[in-house]
């Protein structure tokens, strides 16, 4: 409990700062708060505040969860009828689990004999983000690069890569990211609606935050 109102204390100091230190217009405190509220959301989801700063068993539960949400959002991507390969298959079991470098190691093994494996790639990427808790580490960047140029039209590497930069704190970054996306979507892609309105509130968010320009 302390540790969570040592976060939320800091959380306060940083608004007040923005606000009368650094002259932020009023018009931008929501916007500014909303920035806080993605930091405090992510590191609720990704960190474990309330427990001692010597190493201890991980929570398997966080790690378990964000790992099946993972993975279920990327087989959305693709034809679950069809046959997955047995590495990635096995990947998916460890990163389901929590168990991020052990999923990136059989992919990168899987990959080395199946280069061109599109859903392997973003796997990867993937593992390799949620390794670095939400970071795009740049073996990960390079991941989701592949993925991008083995099929420009599929959105996955590009949606989960803009996902990870706004979960920690890239605004522009994630911004840039699903913008890109939009340039190489059909006018008719399903996911371009969503897309649309996602970069519309960040472009806001920006516009209002002088410290995001």
């Amino acid at each position: 409990m302390g540790a969570w109102l040592a976060v939320l204390s800091l959380a306060l100091v940083s608004f007040a700062v923005a606000a009368f230190m650094l002259r932020l217009p009023k018009e931008g405190f929501a916007v500014f708060g909303a920035v806080l509220l993605f930091g405090l959301v992510g590191y609720a989801w990704q960190g474990s505040p309330d427990q001692p700063g010597s190493p201890k068993q991980p929570d398997i539960a966080i790690d378990q969860q964000s790992g099946d949400e993972m993975v279920t959002a990327r087989r959305q991507l693709f034809d679950e009828s069809a046959p997955k390969p047995d590495y990635l298959v096995l990947s998916d079991g460890f990163a389901r689990r929590g168990k991020f470098d052990d999923a990136a190691g059989l992919l990168r093994q899987g990959l080395n004999d199946n280069p061109g494996h599109l859903e392997g790639w973003l796997a990867l990427g993937m593992a390799l983000t949620g390794h670095a808790d939400g970071f795009v580490t740049p073996a990960a960047f390079y991941a989701y690069g592949k993925a991008r140029a083995i099929d420009p039209t599929n959105p996955g590497a590009d949606f989960f890569l803009g996902f990870s930069f706004l979960q920690t704190g890239q605004v522009r970054a994630a911004r840039d990211t699903w913008a890109g996306l939009l340039e190489r979507s059909p006018p008719d892609a399903p996911w371009r609606e969503e897309i649309e309105a996602r970069v519309a509130r960040l472009d806001q968010m920006i516009a209002n935050a002088p410290m995001l320009q």
